[in-house]
């Protein structure tokens, strides 16, 4: 993985480069960001980037030996740790390597639902458990067997209990030449004693322009399909790749003939809409709800005369531009409401017919007869 392959995360890939470049290399640090951000994928292009032979300016090269080991993600002196479904109490990360390397190599970006689907997961609960800290300790504690080097990067510490106390003092006073990565998405859930131990580097949601042009110039979408879903996926990668592999829906359209139809009180259009809803799979349900959240926020943002930070494409924030001309904050407000409430029961298997009609009800009853579910929150000001 080299620098150049991560998409956005300019500033971050400086910052890094930097530190090795001005040898200020820290041994403990912690990558920090939000899901699809390319946390993962920048601590890997990290250790290539140290471990290079023939490093450039401003990224690995690629070709030495070591550059071509870490491509494969076999080099002997990177070590993985990560969550993993045990069916021994004797299981480590080393019982699940292949399926490790087999994910991240076919998305740098992955999540752990993702990683679920390479293991037979059946209901456990992912961790790192104490016989995996135990073999943490055990490859720290070896010499470099190539690199100068040697790393390990260990995915999702949140997934530690109180077994990760056990690593604190490798991580503290570590062998020469060793370098422990972990890749965090929740600073919330990590223990506060790892945490403490560790140089924090904060990487932020990938920017709106930056995935719409990955997924126009390397993913072979188009204009309009690269706009919606990267305005849907919120700076998430991994969702923005996921949309990709779903069946195509134009959520715009989708939902503009839906709050027109619930507008005009179209009781017999409503019904045989929401059969149509009902059909699209529950995935497709889930992005279509998400997309009229992000749509619905954005008139809010129009209304409260915040247009500045409003990040539509052309035709939608026409649309959008008309909608707050039929339509208040407190019932903005309350539609969402709705929408987040569907979306929550389509997470859990609720009927979707049933679902959807229930909810084009109610947007009815906000829009057409401007009646307000109870709660002082849907009370005009």
């Amino acid at each position: 993985m080299q620098f150049k392959e991560i998409v956005g995360q300019a500033a971050v890939k400086q910052r890094l480069i930097a530190s090795v470049t001005e040898n200020r290399v820290s041994h403990a640090q912690l990558f920090l960001g939000p899901e699809g951000s390319g946390n993962l994928p920048l601590a890997v292009a990290y250790a290539q980037y140290v471990s290079c032979e023939d490093r450039q300016p401003d990224d690995s090269c690629g070709a030495c030996a070591s550059c071509r080991k870490y491509q494969k993600l076999a080099h002997p002196d990177l070590h993985f740790s990560y969550p993993f479904f045990a069916k021994h109490k004797d299981d480590t990360a080393l019982t699940f390597i292949e399926q490790w390397r087999e994910a991240l190599l076919a998305n740098p970006y992955v999540s752990l639902d993702t990683w679920r689907g390479y293991l037979d997961a059946e209901n456990k609960q992912a961790n790192i458990n104490i016989a995996e800290c135990h073999q943490i300790i055990k490859k720290l504690s070896l010499k470099p067997f190539e690199s100068i080097y040697k790393v390990l990067i260990l995915w999702l510490p949140e997934y530690l209990d109180k077994e990760g106390n056990s690593l604190l003092k490798i991580i503290e006073e570590p062998q020469p030449n060793t370098l422990f990565l972990l890749v965090a998405q929740n600073q919330d859930q990590i223990l506060n004693t790892i945490l403490s131990r560790t140089q924090l580097i904060k990487i932020p949601s990938l920017e709106y322009n930056d995935i719409k042009d990955y997924l126009t110039y390397h993913q072979g979408q188009t204009q309009h399909a690269a706009e919606e879903i990267a305005y849907l996926s919120n700076g998430n990668m991994t969702e923005a790749l996921s949309m990709i592999n779903q069946e195509g829906s134009n959520y715009h359209q989708l939902f503009v003939k839906w709050l027109r139809m619930c507008f005009g009180n179209k009781g017999s259009e409503v019904v045989s809409f929401t059969d149509q809803l009902a059909k699209l799979g529950r995935e497709n349900q889930k992005n279509f709800l998400k997309y009229g959240i992000s749509f619905i926020r954005e008139c809010c943002l129009l209304l409260a005369g915040a247009g500045n930070l409003v990040h539509l494409p052309a035709a939608e924030l026409e649309t959008a531009q008309k909608m707050i001309g039929v339509m208040n904050m407190a019932q903005a407000e309350a539609i969402s409401a709705e929408l987040e409430k569907a979306h929550y029961h389509v997470e859990r298997n609720a009927n979707p017919k049933i679902l959807f009609l229930d909810v084009s009800l109610q947007i009815i009853k906000i829009l057409f007869f401007k009646t307000f579910p109870q709660g002082a929150q849907y009370i005009p000001s």
